[in-house]
């Protein structure tokens, strides 16, 4: 495979931002099988952004021959006290976590899931550790304090000190060419470029994929003016295990989708910050060439949609009705995650971890 395409499918959304394309160039002219990582707290189920667009960026490095490592990160949520700081359960949800993305698709046999329990035994690790911490401020340190989705008035201990300087370490001692995470990860990775060139290690090249918006109207609307401000009230209603009515789970019957899916915030006319048009964007028009939107023949019929940028200039014109586009993206997620109800129905372990995170309170 060229260059070219190897880029355009690490670009390919829910790509949002590359840092910097020149050097990911460069070390795909340098390096056949670079190293990209993403890792995650496991913490409850998984939701469309955790599950679906997590596992597209896993098959678009894949596909572009890069070898992939999938960090369950169970110290880094047993810090964030997720599930009650109880490692067991964290480590029951890690495995649930391995499956659903098998479950999405992602080739079992190309891709590694690493686990802190193994990888943490070295004393080079610790080593990394204390060498970054060295090179991070206490007021750096605060202010990353949003990959671990807190404010930074939320640092009441030292172990929260430690989550940053843990994951820039992580990414060294996994030799990560590629971070590709989500965009509220950059923070960590902007340190880990800065720290690898001091320690004269290597800068890696940053990926970030877009988040999704949960399912529920931001607690401030229309949005405020200021691009900044705008931004934070978005960012406050991502997509949440721990608020089940802002997400759709990968597991979700039918009924429960088209539930969720009724009752979601989707404003007339409005594309922008509207998460029943972002799933449309991001997952309906990755999986399918069309999208029909189904209405009453007396408002027009069935319509077909080969691009979302067609379905978005419908929907600013009301030509695509809020109710229809929802019933419409209902019966397309239902189509999308058939493979993984039938795959948690016939693996047993996988079954009993769903079973029993389904009965596990979830803290954050």
């Amino acid at each position: 495979m060229d260059i070219e395409t190897k880029i355009e499918l690490i670009r390919r959304p829910p790509t949002e931002e590359i840092v910097t394309e020149e050097e990911l160039r460069q070390l795909l002219e340098t390096k056949e099988h670079p190293i990209a990582y993403n890792g995650w707290e496991p913490s409850g189920l998984v939701h469309l952004g955790t599950g679906l667009m997590c596992a597209y960026k896993m098959k678009d490095l894949i596909e572009a021959g890069v070898r992939f490592k999938a960090y369950l990160a169970t110290w880094h949520a047993l810090i964030n006290d997720k599930l009650d700081g109880d490692i067991e359960k964290i480590k029951k949800a890690g495995k649930l976590f391995a499956h659903s993305w098998i479950a999405l698709g992602v080739p079992e046999n190309k891709i590694e899931f690493i686990w802190p329990e193994e990888e943490y035994k070295e004393l080079s690790y610790w080593e990394k550790v204390v060498k970054v911490a060295k090179n991070l401020t206490i007021a750096r340190g605060r202010r990353t304090l949003e990959i671990a989705g807190r404010e930074d008035w939320e640092a009441k201990n030292i172990a929260y000190f430690m989550y940053t300087p843990m994951q820039v370490a992580d990414i060294f001692h996994f030799e990560v060419d590629i971070c590709q995470l989500g965009r509220d990860q950059r923070a960590a990775n902007m340190v880990a470029r800065e720290v690898g060139e001091k320690l004269k290690l290597w800068k890696p090249v940053a990926v970030h994929h877009t988040l999704l918006q949960g399912l529920v109207k931001p607690p401030v609307w229309p949005l405020p003016k200021d691009a900044t401000k705008a931004r934070e009230v978005v960012s406050s209603v991502k997509m949440s295990k721990s608020k089940p009515k802002t997400c759709i789970f990968i597991y979700d019957s039918p009924a429960e989708i088209k539930e969720k899916m009724k009752n979601a915030f989707c404003p007339e006319k409005i594309v922008e910050n509207n998460p029943v048009m972002e799933i449309c964007k991001h997952i309906i028009f990755r999986e399918f060439r069309t999208f029909k939107v189904e209405r009453p023949q007396k408002y027009g019929g069935s319509e077909e949609f080969h691009t979302f940028d067609d379905l978005a200039n419908a929907y600013r014109e009301k030509e695509v009705h809020p109710l229809d586009l929802k019933n419409s993206v209902s019966e397309a997620l239902v189509k999308i995650l058939e493979p993984v109800r039938t795959y948690f129905e016939k693996n047993e372990e996988a079954k009993q971890l769903l079973e029993f995170m389904r009965s596990v309170k979830v803290t954050r």
